[in-house]
């Protein structure tokens, strides 16, 4: 994988992609979209093929990553991807995974210690990896200087004590024993609700529906705008079919309902969307196109060599 990592610049902020992983999920559109139809992914073929989707294998291709941005001197790390090591028995496409995640940080002129916030969009096994690493036989903070930003609802949603049964099933087992706990037990995590102000550029705010206690990265700095979605949109096609949810939404009214509003405000508001799994560009504006919303234009990044 190209080490060189992809930057744009929005206003005062920089905003680079870290990538960990990009590949097959070993799921086919019916499977991880089961409210699209077939005849909606070949009238979008020629731009769903070959980021998102490989006709030939009928397998939906996602990019793992993170966003990295610099803002008000600080740097902060937007979702954490899957982790090395880590034993995930019932997602085996993110079982005991071993890549060159920290080196594409490096790349990136970011070490471990740097991160002054991690932003954790919800607490899926694919966003809260690199919470932690491998230290002997125990997990530990990867980023032993940051805050770890959660919501309260999606921390008391996934810790396994509270007994919940998710739409995921066993999906996240472990994750939260090697993922969350340790970076708690720390001291390292703010467990916020409602909102929450990082800087003057950079808020959170509550997105609920993927899962109780998803949440938005809103970018606000000179002139230019940006959302940070986690995954209220997996794929393109939900840009233009937002009614279609995948099949990890918790409550899927709802995160319809989120979706409609967040891409609402995106396209009045000229807002740059960044999915987490964005393969290619990696982000786009949108616009309204009737109930529904178009790609304007993906967004335009450039090597950092």
């Amino acid at each position: 994988m190209n080490q060189h990592p992809e930057q744009i610049i929005l206003g005062d902020v920089s905003v680079t992609r870290i990538k960990e992983f990009y590949g097959s999920v070993e799921m086919t559109p019916g499977q991880f979209f089961p409210e699209s139809s077939d005849g909606s992914w070949d009238e979008h073929r020629d731009w769903l093929a070959p980021d998102f989707w490989h006709p030939e294998t009928d397998e939906c291709h996602a990019a793992i990553q993170s966003w990295l941005l610099r803002s008000e001197g600080r740097t902060i790390l937007v979702d954490t991807g899957v982790g090395n090591h880590k034993d995930r028995p019932y997602s085996p496409v993110w079982s005991r995974l071993d890549t060159d995640y920290l080196g594409h940080l490096a790349a990136a002129g970011v070490r471990p210690e740097d991160v002054d916030i991690v932003v954790n969009t919800h607490l899926h096994v694919d966003h809260v990896g690199w919470n932690t690493r491998l230290d002997g036989r125990g997990w530990v903070p990867t980023f032993p200087n940051a805050t770890y930003l959660m919501t309260q609802r999606d921390f008391e949603f996934w810790d396994p004590a509270n007994e919940h049964r998710p739409v995921l099933g066993r999906g996240n087992q472990n994750v939260f024993e090697d993922s969350v706990t340790p970076v708690h037990q720390a001291g390292l995590t703010h467990l916020w609700e409602g909102s929450y102000r990082i800087d003057k550029n950079l808020r959170l705010d509550l997105a609920p529906g993927h899962t109780p206690g998803s949440s938005v990265l809103t970018l606000d700095s000179g002139g230019d705008r940006a959302l940070f979605v986690g995954d209220l949109v997996h794929t393109p096609l939900q840009i233009v079919e937002p009614e279609t949810n995948s099949c990890f939404c918790e409550d899927p009214a709802e995160a319809r309902a989120t979706r409609h509003e967040l891409l609402g405000h995106a396209a009045e508001n000229h807002a740059l969307v960044f999915p987490a799994h964005f393969g290619g560009s990696g982000a786009a504006e949108v616009e309204r196109a009737g109930s529904k919303f178009a790609i304007k234009e993906w967004a335009a990044f450039s090597r950092i060599s």
